[in-house]
């Protein structure tokens, strides 16, 4: 006589998998987010779009900015970055508008060191960029790499100009440009201020 079964033993709890789930394919991990880029000392950022989880990153690297750096980037001086403004900027219309974001994964919280983005204006067939990246970052290839990215973006989305206001004191940002064929054009309204910008 075959001895019954006790179910009740751990070993019998569960019924044993189906074959077919035996021997089927381990299910596919999800793929890192963002692309892993190096500056030229070798330092790895992740470069990815910016998120709206991405709002305390912007406030605590604006912490990080130099009055100068802040009146580069906004063309006036600031003393802080309201939440309201940092949840915009992070918050885009991807309709009109693109934001790529260079994060530092190497210490924690994950920060945000540099920032491209642009503004369509779909009248005009055209987009407005900014550009910054931390001073400790600077001259390490990152700005060329979102400048790039960004004329890459307004390409694809069939537009005629990519163009932005920097200060004439802004000789990286400047040069910069120069060297991926932006040209400048007198802005007789903002004295300091140049316009800069790309036909593509």
């Amino acid at each position: 006589m075959t001895p019954a079964i006790d179910l009740t033993h751990p070993r019998h709890a569960t019924p044993p998998p189906r074959s077919r789930e035996r021997y089927a394919r381990p299910p596919l991990l999800p793929a890192p987010k963002g692309e892993r880029v190096h500056t030229n000392d070798g330092r790895e950022l992740c470069l990815r779009h910016i998120e709206p989880g991405d709002v305390a990153a912007l406030k605590r690297q604006f912490g990080r900015l130099s009055p100068e750096d802040i009146r580069r980037r906004f063309l006036h001086a600031m003393s802080e970055l309201p939440d309201p403004m940092a949840q915009r900027l992070a918050r885009i219309d991807p309709a009109v508008e693109t934001a790529f974001v260079l994060m530092d994964e190497t210490v924690k919280p994950a920060e945000l060191r540099g920032v491209g983005r642009i503004y369509v204006d779909v009248a005009a067939n055209s987009a407005e960029f900014s550009v910054l990246v931390e001073r400790d970052w600077a001259r390490q290839g990152l700005g060329a790499l979102l400048m790039q990215r960004l004329v890459d973006d307004c390409r694809r989305r069939g537009l005629s100009e990519i163009w932005g206001y920097v200060l004439l004191e802004n000789r990286p940002m400047l040069h910069l440009c120069k060297d991926l064929g932006f040209v400048r054009r007198l802005t007789p309204d903002e004295p300091g201020t140049t316009l800069i910008s790309l036909q593509l």
